[in-house]
């Protein structure tokens, strides 16, 4: 007979053993744990049974104490953490409670086209919700399915034991439910598996897109590629005007910026670049009396500085920021100037920024657009910065870049560029039928054969949205836009004379795949599909499409910004979240809906502002390297108050400022805090974002009943990410 094992003793330990003991065994929560000593130790079987009873009995009961104690230890434990979550729970519900009854609802969207699109949303919520209490039903009675196929041998065996045996009785139940299984069977299943599988190759295709981006990246680096000036292009140390210095035109296009058009005008006016063949122009767009004010007067004072400055305010305010910069393109004497650098209010370029870009164009006849990249002040703002700066990383470093280098084409941003004023009139100039009237201008261009250069080592400091209702508006704008435009270009893409290879980039990679396919199967996939498939089993999602490609794809997006890793994950859900309203952009963009005309102004904060006037105020004054160049233009200009100016070591220009304002500025500024402190915020509540926050977490409880564990957390994880962004807890709350 083979000799019996019991729980208390093994043949062989594992680890070492460990005892616990008790200082006070009425207060089991106080705990010591020390090493065994040689009595502690479990004997073997054999041992145990040349014990003597009394021994025997002895070596049992101290090793049944042992695990009494480790058992309340645990469960002591686990008391706790139960405690923990609840309070999380409480007071995620008190925050619940309180953002409901203070919110305001997104009403400021299109009511008609909102509707439409969130009683769809709505339908797929009560849906589920139905769905869930027939199927939590139907597992208390019996009808457990472990796997995702269906066990259709069941359902025959009831079947055939009822036509067997017509006496015997089904319930109501079972037999409505046996009915509804077959019809997911025959009828839903398999359009919902076939949509999914459409859905799963356009991802796969996207995937394989970006990779290329990055893989192109990774040789760019590698090789050390990048632009290269032309010899004798210029010698941008060179500080007595005998380098290579065109006429330029610099465009501030602003609309209602009270927040931070003293920066932009600032840091424009500090552009080493002679006075004499520069001109800026500052096109205010304000309907604010009093912000036209602000604006027109700080233009003064940088006139009365000594900078080649105007003002410029259109009567007839069309076509947004496109009808802005044609207006200002008409003036006469444009024709005098060969290039026009273009930066949006919040945009601050370094002083050299003309000396590195403008020389690309010398000897480069077929160079239409020089692009430099953004950089951020505030970044590190909040988690909505951090999430939009890991985004605009990749997008700057590998999409522009790497289209740059290898296609001499990709979508101007805007702002923080340079354009051939030749180009852009060969091109048709700036027109007003888009609300992405940069990307209008770029294909138009791309169409007529000229090429860009991207320089990922210039950088121009702007500022990110910080609140979500900001990030969102801008959202909307860029991704409607594109589809507008699209259905605008096609035929003449497809009739312009440039080659088959770039036709078929313009119209496949840089329209459909990357504007039009990436928000379709972002929210069709991972917001209805993927729910859905766990109502309907027979449909499955396999666990790399849910999992581990997504994370690959987040990883590479990261990569541009490693500093951001530790986001990787709110990174993904929060991807996955605003798939609504880039979804929602791109239909109505694609079929002209009222909605895809809506042009509103991203709000800015104008922080970087005031801790750059704050921090000025609080410096010495020093002067400019630039003031060697400003010197000689003066001199010859005869301006005597500028060059006793100089005469005294006073500082000619500041980014942001002029010296005579800073006690004033420094006080407007304390006072602009203290009315911001005590200004009431509020948060709005953004319905679509909750109807799906409901609908993930409804379908994460009806993956429990199939155990689909990777299925399940993903479910959970972005349906708190909705829940989150549907009452607007993330990013600053709006003024």
């Amino acid at each position: 007979m083979a000799p019996s094992f019991t729980w208390w003793g093994k043949e062989t330990h594992r680890g070492t053993p460990v005892v616990v003991k008790m200082e006070n065994p009425n207060n089991w929560s106080m705990v010591e744990l020390e090493g065994p000593s040689e009595d502690d130790f479990l004997l073997p079987n054999d041992d145990v049974s040349s014990m003597s009873p009394y021994k025997r009995e002895k070596v049992r009961n101290k090793n049944a104490k042992q695990l009494t104690w480790v058992l309340l230890l645990k469960a002591h434990k686990a008391a706790g953490c139960l405690t923990s979550i609840g309070s999380a729970l409480l007071s995620l519900a008190y925050v619940v409670r309180r953002r409901v009854a203070s919110g305001r609802t997104d009403s400021t969207e299109n009511p008609r086209i909102n509707n439409r699109f969130y009683t769809c949303i709505k339908f797929f919520l009560w849906l589920s919700v139905i769905l869930l209490g027939f199927e939590i039903a139907a597992y208390f009675k019996g009808w457990h399915f472990s796997a995702s196929d269906l066990h259709l041998q069941y359902l025959y065996s009831l079947d055939f034991h009822t036509f067997a045996n017509p006496f015997a009785v089904r319930s109501v139940f079972d037999s409505f439910y046996s009915k509804w299984v077959l019809i997911r069977v025959e009828y839903l299943a398999p359009p919902l598996q076939f949509l999914a599988n459409a859905c799963i190759i356009l991802f796969l295709i996207q995937s394989v897109d970006r990779l290329v981006l990055c893989l192109g990246c990774f040789w760019v680096k590698m090789r050390k590629i990048k632009p290269i000036v032309k010899q004798g292009g210029v010698d941008l140390e060179s500080g007595d005007g005998s380098g290579y210095y065109p006429m330029v035109l610099v465009q501030i296009p602003m609309c209602n910026e009270k927040e931070v058009y003293q920066q932009s005008i600032g840091a424009v006016c500090c552009l080493e670049w002679p006075k004499s063949r520069l001109l800026i122009q500052v096109l205010d767009d304000s309907d604010d009396p009093t912000t036209q004010t602000l604006i027109n007067e700080e233009v003064r004072k940088w006139q009365r500085e000594g900078a080649n400055i105007i003002y410029r305010h259109r009567v007839i305010r069309e076509g947004y920021k496109a009808g802005n910069l044609k207006s200002a393109m008409n003036c006469s004497y444009v024709k005098d100037y060969e290039f026009v650098a273009i930066f949006d209010a919040d945009f601050q370029p370094m002083p050299d920024f003309l000396k590195r870009t403008v020389p690309y164009f010398k000897d480069n006849e077929d160079i239409g657009l020089v692009q430099a990249r953004w950089s951020f002040v505030n970044k590190d703002e909040n988690l909505l910065t951090r999430l939009q700066h890991i985004n605009l990383a990749f997008h700057f470093e590998v999409e522009q870049q790497v289209n740059g280098i290898f296609l001499n084409f990709f979508g101007f941003n805007g702002t923080a560029g340079v354009w051939r004023i030749k180009a852009l009139e060969e091109s048709g100039g700036w027109l007003e039928r888009t609300t992405v009237e940069d990307m209008d201008i770029a294909v138009r261009a791309h169409l007529h054969g000229w090429k860009f250069i991207f320089l990922n080592d210039v950088e121009c400091q702007c500022e990110l949205p910080e609140s979500y209702e900001a990030y969102r508006k801008q959202q909307h704008r860029w991704h409607s836009g594109p589809m507008q435009l699209f259905r605008i270009c096609l035929p003449d893409i497809i009739k312009s004379k440039i080659s088959i290879w770039k036709k078929g980039n313009l119209i496949f990679l840089f329209f459909l795949l990357r504007k039009l396919i990436l928000p379709f199967y972002s929210f069709t996939l991972f917001c209805i599909i993927l729910p859905m498939t766990m109502f309907i089993p027979e449909a499955t999602l396999p666990s790399w499409v849910v999992c581990y490609i997504p994370a690959a794809m987040s990883f590479l997006n990261i990569l541009p910004a490693p500093k951001s890793f530790p986001f990787i994950v709110p990174y993904l859900l929060f991807e996955n979240t605003m798939s609504v309203t880039k979804f929602n952009a791109m239909v109505s963009g694609l079929f002209q809906l009222g909605s895809a005309y809506e042009w509103v102004v991203t709000k800015k904060s104008g922080r970087s502002s005031e801790g750059d006037l704050a921090s000025l105020a609080d410096e010495k004054p020093k002067l400019h390297r630039g003031v060697s160049d400003d010197w000689a233009v003066t001199k010859k200009s005869g301006r005597s108050g500028d060059i006793a100016l100089l005469a005294e070591g006073k500082p000619k220009h500041h980014r942001g400022v002029s010296v005579p304002d800073l006690a004033e500025l420094r006080e407007e500024i304390k006072e602009k805090e203290k009315k911001a402190s005590r200004k009431k915020k509020h948060n709005r509540i953004y319905t679509k974002e909750l109807a799906l926050a409901f609908l993930l977490l409804t379908a994460s409880v009806r993956s429990l009943l199939s155990a689909q564990g990777i299925h399940f957390y993903f479910l959970l994880f972005q349906g708190i990410s909705f829940l989150l962004v549907g009452l607007d807890l993330i990013g600053e709350q709006v003024d």
